[in-house]
């Protein structure tokens, strides 16, 4: 069929924008959820290999979020977390489907690895009523808290939207 004069076609790329980024969240999700199992099937919570002086693995299941907060509410928190969960990737995805198809990778990149992230942790809420940490980093006597590749995800992916922020603001496209 003839296109009228003036108008192109769109590949189903174009289309959806940024969503063929879809597939780094995926990744993600599929990673973190692998590296859980390996966790859950190998340690008992509590268990602990030392790998590095400073780095060891030990299953930890945390209640709250971040650094634990909210870990000893009664229970209500779980689904406060499913629901930010799920709402902050809705959004995301919204905003995916938005940016065009070409030109803003590093935030279709950041925002992919947010969602990866929080999808990740969404899982074992509702599968758990925890989310499963296991990456331990220390010096001495100081400890950093534990976290998972879901956590890794949603800091690597925030600091990459810092980097698009100041790159955006930087070329004086918010001007």
């Amino acid at each position: 069929m003839n296109e009228p004069a003036g108008q192109t076609v769109h590949s189903l790329t174009d289309r959806f924008g940024a969503l063929r980024w879809l597939a780094v969240t995926a990744i993600v999700i599929g990673f973190d959820q692998w590296t859980k199992l390996l966790i859950i099937e190998n340690f008992a919570e509590f268990d602990s290999v030392v790998l590095l002086p400073v780095l060891e693995f030990m299953r930890l299941h945390n209640e709250g979020a971040a650094f634990s907060f909210l870990a000893g509410a009664s229970g209500w928190q779980r689904w406060l977390f499913i629901v930010l969960g799920i709402g902050v990737s809705i959004g995301i995805a919204v905003w995916l489907y938005k940016l065009p198809a070409r030109g803003q990778s590093l935030l279709a990149a950041a925002l992919s690895l947010v969602m990866g992230g929080a999808l990740g942790n969404v899982i074992d809420r509702v599968r758990f009523g925890y989310v499963v940490d296991f990456i331990r980093v220390h010096y001495e006597q100081w400890y950093f808290p534990a976290f998972n590749i879901a956590d890794s995800a949603i800091t690597i992916g925030a600091a990459l939207l810092i980097l698009d922020s100041l790159l955006y603001a930087k070329s004086g496209a918010g001007s």
